[in-house]
């Protein structure tokens, strides 16, 4: 079995597999910033599914992210409304376009080509940003990247693959008449 299969595998019951690494990994970057630059992608097989190369020009990011819900504002004006529902509510985005829009806005002149999952406990999940310099020589003159030049601030505008997927344009047909043009058209009804 050759590293790349191996290492899929690993992947797929991650805490079953990599017993004492998962838990080694965990407790070191609970420590760590929210926001940590990587030297190679925990995932390498994801990592090069999801279109990282090993050349000048790529970053990889890692981001934590808090789970769970999030609270309403309360009214602080006028008379108290009958529904003044405040907790139990869930962010329309998803914890990976969170974690990218957040990468995106500290390197704020690389691009988000995509992210993927690498790990979570009780009360955060972790993501790897897959980012890449637009200006970079290498980057401009590789034909499968030099696209991304012409298409900034894309975590910003949710048109990396976790936030057309959260904002639910990889379904089509039948049942998916509320998610387009965007999430705020046909009254806001569209998650």
């Amino acid at each position: 079995m050759g590293y790349y299969k191996y290492a899929r595998e690993n992947y797929n019951q991650p805490k079953e597999n990599l017993d004492e690494l998962w838990q080694e990994r965990l407790v070191e970057w609970r420590k760590q910033e929210a926001v940590v630059e990587v030297e190679n992608p925990t995932r390498r097989p994801k990592a090069r599914e999801k279109g990282y190369k090993a050349k000048n020009g790529f970053k990889i990011v890692r981001v934590k992210v808090d789970k769970g819900g999030t609270k309403r504002k309360r009214p602080d004006a006028g008379r108290a409304p009958s529904k003044t529902g405040q907790s139990r509510y869930s962010r329309k985005k998803s914890k990976q376009v969170i974690g990218e829009q957040r990468v995106s806005r500290k390197y704020s002149n690389l691009e988000v080509l995509d992210s993927y999952w690498v790990a979570e406990d009780g009360n955060r999940k972790w993501f790897e940003v897959i980012m890449v310099d637009p200006d970079h020589p290498e980057i401009q003159s590789d034909d499968d990247l030099k696209w991304i030049a012409d298409n900034r601030d894309r975590a910003e505008r949710g048109v990396t693959p976790a936030a057309k997927s959260s904002r639910g344009q990889d379904n089509k047909g039948t049942g998916a008449e509320k998610v387009r043009p965007s999430q705020n058209a046909k009254g806001n009804r569209g998650k």
